[in-house]
């Protein structure tokens, strides 16, 4: 442990760099910083952030405006909080914030930004969007692996019909759900296993990791923000990522290995992610486009952190607000009966269909956008924002929530209105893609979401799939008005408490199988 003496020597050390690098920043130009609140020494405005940063940093907009600045550390940060602010960033100077800033998990967790969500923006970034893109998330991609996702669907479904007229825990198994149909088209077998010791064993490691990952992952690390402290890892953060950093690699190693072999001995395993990614590795004929196994397991972990628990908490937060709008929740039930009838569930194929239902998943996506903080970006160069002085190196915090939620743009923002997006509604032209900045669950422009095309349909089948096979009570005969809504703040937009509910089953008995 690094002594007491060492510790009072950094601080001090870290004050009188903070000190230099204020006045060189006031020199640096005649524009002024953007407003923000007033920072205190060496943690900056950390203490303003609260346990609830989307929440503070939007009640903060409220008084400095949608442009505001903040110090985090040594950290100059800017926080997009309007539409038209995101705009500026995120299109008109899209170019100038295309990479990331320095993060610790990125550093020690993902191949030190070997990866495509923390890598810097360049060549070999754009490589691997281009594959993501190509071989994962295009149309043609997304069709061929919907019957993975109609299965999985299905499975849950008769989960569900299993517990009958007990709670379960939605969460829970909305996160099994999409982590085994990510898992069947990225390797080719299910994550959370097949009930065979051996898949089992794998799938219980696996989880456990991820879980560690999400917790590591949403500690604050005060060598990030006060770099002259880092080297000293008070909080332990750092050397908890590198165990945990061995521990994925290994495991994937495996992974990659034994899918080698197979294809070497021409057993059939080509219809999963890892076996393109590994024929693009081996065959590939121009060297600049080749893949290394370090990118390859990077680009693994990614997939399975960021599009899993994302598009689960997004269908909990959607049946939950369904459950407290009973006439909502009816509309969508006769929407899906016409659509698709009661004697089958609903596919993959008629989510064009269920108009009503799509506005449903957007105002969910309003009201709960799965990463409340955009991930950060850096800026590259200096430049100006509506009159405002943006320094090189700064970071970019978009508040998501808060711009869904601006009552300038929004009539009675706090409440769950679907129709709004419908024909003849006030946002019936906005859409959740990343051009209408109203909305932005995906973020936008260079670094939108890879994902989002995937996330999109498989919240709007696991929608469209509980709603129509399901009507649910809540335990106890609890009021629907009185469930709690309340967030809890990580990487991604969770329930304060979890949603335990009693499905109870709606459609044909023959539907639900065995």
């Amino acid at each position: 442990m690094p002594s007491i003496f060492v510790i009072v020597l950094s601080i001090l050390l870290a004050v009188g760099v903070y000190s230099l690098l204020k006045k060189l920043r006031s020199r640096g130009s005649s524009l002024p910083l953007p407003p923000g609140p007033r920072p205190w020494p060496v943690v900056g405005n950390l203490p303003h952030l609260g346990p609830v940063p989307h929440h503070a940093i939007a009640a903060l907009a409220h008084k400095y405006g949608p442009l505001m600045y903040l110090r985090l550390g040594f950290v100059d940060v800017v926080v997009a909080a309007s539409a038209s602010v995101a705009a500026q960033f995120l299109k008109v100077h899209d170019a100038n914030f295309s990479s990331r800033p320095p993060n610790s998990g990125a550093k020690h967790i993902a191949y030190n930004y070997q990866d495509l969500v923390f890598r810097p923006y360049g060549p070999r970034w754009r490589m691997l969007r281009k594959i993501s893109s190509v071989h994962l998330f295009s149309g043609k991609a997304l069709d061929d692996y919907r019957y993975v996702r109609q299965e999985e669907v299905a499975m849950l479904v008769r989960a569900l019909v299993k517990s009958r007229s007990s709670e379960v825990n939605l969460g829970q198994l909305l996160n099994l759900c999409t982590v085994n149909a990510l898992g069947r088209v990225m390797l080719g077998y299910r994550v959370f296993g097949d009930g065979s010791g051996e898949s089992d064993a794998r799938a219980d490691e696996f989880k456990s990791m991820v879980v560690e990952l999400m917790a590591l992952a949403g500690v604050f690390n005060i060598g990030e923000f006060v770099p002259a402290l880092e080297w000293l890892d008070l909080q332990g953060v750092a050397a908890k990522m590198k165990k945990l950093h061995k521990r994925f690699d290994n495991f994937l190693g495996v992974i990659i290995e034994e899918h080698k072999t197979k294809m070497a001995q021409n057993q059939q395993h080509t219809h999963d992610l890892l076996s393109t990614l590994i024929s693009l590795n081996e065959n590939g004929t121009d060297e600049s486009e080749k893949l290394t196994d370090i990118e390859i397991k990077a680009l693994l972990l990614n997939m399975f952190t960021a599009g899993t628990d994302t598009s689960a908490s997004t269908v909990e937060w959607a049946i939950a607000e369904l459950i407290r709008h009973p006439n909502i929740m009816a509309q969508v039930q006769e929407e899906l009966d016409s659509v698709v009838g009661r004697d089958r569930l609903v596919g993959d194929v008629e989510l064009a269909q269920l108009t009503y239902l799509q506005a449903v998943v957007k105002e969910t996506f309003r009201l709960h956008p799965s990463t409340p903080l955009s991930l950060p970006r850096m800026a590259s160069e200096d430049c100006e924002i509506n009159g405002y002085h943006i320094p090189k190196g700064s970071t970019l915090l978009v508040n998501v929530w808060a711009i869904a939620r601006d009552p300038e743009q929004w009539t009675d923002p706090l409440e769950f209105r679907p129709e709004r997006f419908l024909a003849g509604g006030e946002k019936a032209h906005v859409d959740i893609r990343g051009n209408d900045f109203e909305v932005i669950p995906f973020g936008a422009g260079r670094r939108i979401c890879a994902g989002m095309s995937l996330g999109l349909r498989m919240v709007q089948l696991l929608t469209a799939s509980l709603v129509h096979a399901f009507n649910w009570k809540l335990p106890n005969g609890l009021d629907p008005m009185k469930l709690n809504m309340d967030e809890a703040y990580g990487l991604t937009l969770q329930r304060a408490s979890p949603l335990m509910v009693e499905p109870r089953p709606r459609l044909a008995q023959h539907v639900y199988g065995a």
